[in-house]
C-alpha cells in the first residue's frame, strides 16, 4: 500500500484554513476617510508619473504605511470577483521654518506663523495597482483640518475600495504624493487561490478546480488527479526560479482522471505543479511540494555544474537557487586537502545561473573552487585544469602586508604556511632561499595582489631537476644501451611506433561472453595496437584491486593518447543504469575481477563533464545488444555494432595513422571470421541449462 509523505488537496471542499471574505456592495469604486478628514476620489484613473522628489515648502501630508484586505465585488449573489481593499495612512511631515531675522520684522513674523498655524492641508495621494495583465492609477483628494496638523504626528487613514484581480496573482501597490515629497511606499502581495478562500460558491471559476494527490510509492511520485471521465484540464511542471521568470519542463492537456508517474531522480526542490481546468478564465493553481524533500535537494546538488567563462569569470548552473557559499582553494600536486585561499569570494549565496568575476589577476590550473552548504562541501572544480592543462608542481607564497610596509611571506603546504627562512623539515623551508631568488627575479606568477597582501606561484621543477641529475645522467646511460639494443630490432621499433593503446573494458555477464571478449582483443593482437583487457592481467587484478587497476591502466592509456573501449552488454547497461540513478550509492562488483564496475567511478564524471570524445568509444556485438540500448550519456561517442561495423570500428581504434579505407575492410573481414564463433557460442536454444542472461526490458518511458 502507497505510503503517503505528503498529501495536498486541491478540491472543491473547505479547507481547514480559509478566510471569508466581506461582500462590498456595488461595482464602482469609492473612498472614505477616518473621522475628522475629508477626501474624494476623481472619476476615473490617472497617469502613473511620480515624478522627481521635492522639498516640502512646510508641513505637508504624506503617506507612511499601506494596508490590504481582500473583499468580493459582487455581480450576483453567485457572480462575485476578488477585489483588494487598500488602506492609506497618513502622517503630517514638515513644518514652517522661522524667519531667518526674527528681530527685524518682529510682530509680522509672528503673524505669519500664526496664520500658517491656522491652515488647514490639503494632499493629492496616488494609489498605483499592478497585477498582470492590469495596471490602474486612482488620484485621492484629503484634507485635514487645522487642529489636527502636528508635524511628525499620523493624522488619519483613507480607504479605497477596491482593485480587482485574479485569484493567486501576485500584486504590487504604491502610493506617493503629487507633487512627490519621499520615496514612494510599495507593498508586494501573494493573493491566495482557491483553496484559502472561502468562496467556492461565489466565484465561478473556483467550481470546476481538480482534486490533486501527491504521494510516494516507493522509488515512484505519483500525481494522481481525481475528476471526472468527462473533465479536461492542464496540467505543467515547471522550476519556480527564485532569479528570473519560472522555467517550463513538462506540459499537457489531459481528461480525467489521470495518475501520472515522475521518476525520484527528477525532483528538485524548486519543481512547481500548475493544474487548471480547461475553460475561459479559469484559475491556475500552483503548488511545490518538493521543497523539504532530501532527495530532491540531493538530485539538485547532482545536478548543479561549474563553469568557466573566460577570461575570468565563472558560473553555477543548476534547475533551482542553491543555499550555498563558493571560496577559493589551492590543490597541491601530491593531493591532500584543498587549501584555502586569502583573496574571498562574495560570502553572500551564490546566484546561480549568472556570471561571477574571480578576485585575480591570472588563472591557474590548481586554483579551484569549493562550494559549501550548510559548511558542508559539496562541490569542488579546478576549473582551469581544461584550458591551461593538469595540476602543476608549484609552490604558492603567500605575502602579508602590515603597517608600515611591513611584508611576510610563507609558503602555503599541506601542514599550514611555512615561514620562508625558517628551520622547519620542510620542502619549502629546505628551498627558502631559491624562492626568494625567484620571486625576485621575476620567475613567479603573481595571481593576486591588492593593499592587504599578494599570491605568486613560484615553479619547483627545477628543483626536482637538480635533485635527480645523477639519477638522469644514469638514466641516460641505460637509454644509449638500450637505444643500441633496439637499433638491431629497427623494424619492430616502426611497428611499435604506430602503435596506440586501447584498453577494454566490459562487464563478466557469464563465460561465454569473456570468451567472446578475449577472442576479439586477441584479434586487435593482430593489428598495431597495444591491447590491455583484465583476462590477461589477472594477477596484478587480484594484488591491486579492480579500481586501483583501472585507474593505473586508465591513466596509462591516456597519457599515451590511446582510447579506452566500453563493450556493452545486458549486465553493463544495467549496472550503468544502477549509477545514473543513483551516483551517491556505487553498486557492487559482480565479481573479484569485475574492472567495469569499479571503473564507473571515474568513467561516469569524463561523460558528465564532456571530456569523453576522443579518449572512449563504445562497442556492442549484434544481436547480443543494440546500439540503441546504451545510455543516452554514452552515446555521445562513437557507439559501433561489431562485427557488422568492423572497419569503422578499426579505423577509430587506430587513429589518424589507419590504413586505407581496402585495408581496413580486409582486416576487418578476417577479424569478423575469428569473432563470428564465439558470437554464436553465446546464443543456444531456448531452455538449454547455462544460458546467458538476455537484455532487460528498457525501462518504462517517462511521462
Amino acid at each position: 500500500m502507497p505510503v503517503s509523505w505528503f498529501l495536498l488537496s486541491l478540491a472543491l471542499g473547505r479547507n481547514p484554513v480559509v478566510l471569508s471574505l466581506e461582500r462590498v456592495v456595488g461595482l464602482q469604486d469609492a473612498a472614505r476617510c477616518s473621522p475628522g478628514l475629508s477626501c474624494h476620489l476623481w472619476d476615473g484613473d490617472v497617469l502613473c508619473l511620480p515624478g522627481s522628489i521635492v522639498s516640502a515648502p512646510g508641513p505637508v501630508l504624506v503617506p507612511t504605511r499601506l494596508q490590504t484586505e481582500l473583499v468580493l465585488r459582487c455581480h450576483e449573489e453567485t457572480d462575485c470577483d476578488l477585489c483588494v481593499r487598500v488602506v492609506i495612512h497618513l502622517a503630517v511631515h514638515g513644518s514652517w521654518e522661522e524667519p531667518e531675522d526674527e528681530e527685524k520684522f518682529g510682530g509680522a513674523a509672528d503673524a505669519e506663523l500664526e496664520e500658517h498655524g491656522n491652515a488647514s492641508l490639503q494632499a493629492h495621494v496616488v494609489l498605483s495597482f499592478q497585477a498582470y495583465p492590469t495596471a490602474r492609477c486612482v488620484l485621492l483628494e484629503v484634507q485635514v483640518p487645522a487642529a489636527l496638523v502636528q508635524p511628525g504626528q499620523p493624522v488619519g487613514s483613507v480607504v479605497f475600495d477596491c482593485f480587482e484581480a485574479a485569484l493567486g496573482a501576485e500584486v504590487r501597490i504604491w502610493s506617493y504624493t503629487q507633487p512627490r515629497y519621499q520615496k514612494e511606499l510599495n507593498l508586494t502581495q501573494q493573493l491566495p487561490d482557491c483553496r484559502g478562500l472561502e468562496v467556492q460558491d461565489s466565484i465561478q471559476s473556483c467550481w470546476a478546480l481538480p482534486w490533486l494527490n501527491v504521494s510516494a510509492d516507493g522509488e515512484d511520485v505519483r500525481l494522481v488527479l481525481d475528476v471526472s471521465e468527462e473533465q479536461r484540464f492542464g496540467l505543467s511542471l515547471y522550476w519556480n526560479q527564485a532569479q528570473g521568470p519560472a522555467k517550463p519542463w513538462w506540459h499537457r492537456n489531459l481528461t480525467g482522471p489521470q495518475t501520472i508517474t515522475l521518476n525520484h531522480t527528477d525532483l528538485v526542490p524548486c519543481l512547481c505543479i500548475q493544474v487548471w481546468p480547461l475553460e475561459p478564465d479559469s484559475v491556475r493553481t500552483s503548488i511545490c511540494p518538493f521543497r523539504e524533500d532530501p532527495r530532491a535537494h540531493r538530485n539538485l546538488w547532482r545536478a548543479a555544474r561549474l563553469h568557466l567563462l573566460p577570461p575570468q569569470g565563472w558560473r553555477l548552473d543548476a534547475p533551482c537557487s542553491l543555499p550555498a557559499e563558493a571560496t577559493l582553494c589551492w590543490q597541491a600536486l601530491d593531493g591532500g586537502p584543498c587549501q584555502p585561499l586569502v583573496p574571498p569570494l562574495p560570502r553572500e549565496n551564490i546566484t546561480v545561473n549568472k556570471a561571477l568575476e574571480f578576485p585575480l589577476l591570472k588563472g591557474h590550473p590548481n586554483i579551484c573552487i569549493q562550494v559549501n552548504s550548510w559548511e558542508t562541501l559539496q562541490l569542488q572544480e579546478c576549473l582551469w585544469a581544461d584550458s591551461l592543462g593538469p595540476l602543476k608542481d608549484d609552490m604558492l607564497l603567500v605575502e602579508t602586508r602590515g603597517p608600515q610596509d611591513n611584508r611576510s611571506l610563507c609558503a602555503l603546504e599541506a601542514s599550514g604556511c611555512t615561514p620562508l627562512l625558517s628551520r622547519a623539515s620542510t620542502r619549502a623551508a629546505r628551498l627558502g632561499e631559491q624562492l626568494l631568488q625567484d620571486l625576485q627575479s621575476g620567475q613567479c606568477l603573481q595571481l593576486w595582489d591588492d593593499d592587504l597582501g599578494a599570491l605568486w606561484a613560484c615553479p619547483m621543477d627545477k628543483y626536482v631537476h637538480q635533485r635527480w641529475a645523477l639519477v638522469w645522467l644514469a638514466c641516460l646511460l641505460l637509454a644509449a644501451v638500450l637505444f643500441l639494443l633496439l637499433l638491431l630490432k629497427k623494424n619492430h621499433v616502426k611497428a611499435a611506433a604506430r602503435s596506440r593503446a586501447a584498453l577494454l573494458l566490459y562487464s563478466a555477464d557469464d563465460a561465454g561472453f569473456e570468451r567472446l571478449v578475449g577472442a576479439l582483443a586477441s584479434a586487435l593482437c593482430q593489428l598495431p595496437l597495444r591491447v590491455v583487457v583484465d583476462l590477461w592481467s589477472r594477477r596484478e587484478l587480484s594484488a591491486q584491486g579492480p579500481l586501483a587497476w583501472f585507474h593505473a591502466q586508465r591513466r596509462q592509456t591516456l597519457q599515451e593518447g590511446g582510447v579506452v573501449v566500453l563493450l556493452f552488454s545486458p549486465g553493463a547497461v544495467a549496472l550503468c543504469h544502477e549509477w545514473l540513478q543513483d551516483a551517491a550509492s556505487a553498486p557492487a562488483a559482480h565479481g573479484p575481477h569485475d574492472a567495469f564496475a569499479a571503473s564507473l567511478s571515474c568513467v561516469l564524471p569524463d561523460f558528465l563533464q564532456g571530456r569523453a570524445p576522443g579518449r572512449y568509444v563504445g562497442a556492442c556485438f549484434d544481436r547480443l545488444l543494440s546500439p540503441d540500448a546504451v545510455p543516452a550519456l554514452f552515446r555521445t561517442v562513437p557507439v559501433f555494432s561489431l562485427p557488422s561495423q568492423l572497419p569503422d570500428f578499426l579505423g577509430t581504434l587506430q587513429g589518424p595513422g589507419a590504413p586505407r579505407h581496402g585495408r581496413l575492410a580486409e582486416r576487418a573481414e578476417q577479424m569478423s571470421r575469428v569473432l563470428q564463433p564465439a558470437l554464436d557460442s553465446c546464443f543456444r536454444p531456448p531452455g538449454t541449462p547455462g544460458t546467458g542472461r538476455g537484455m532487460r526490458p528498457e525501462a518504462e518511458e517517462r511521462t
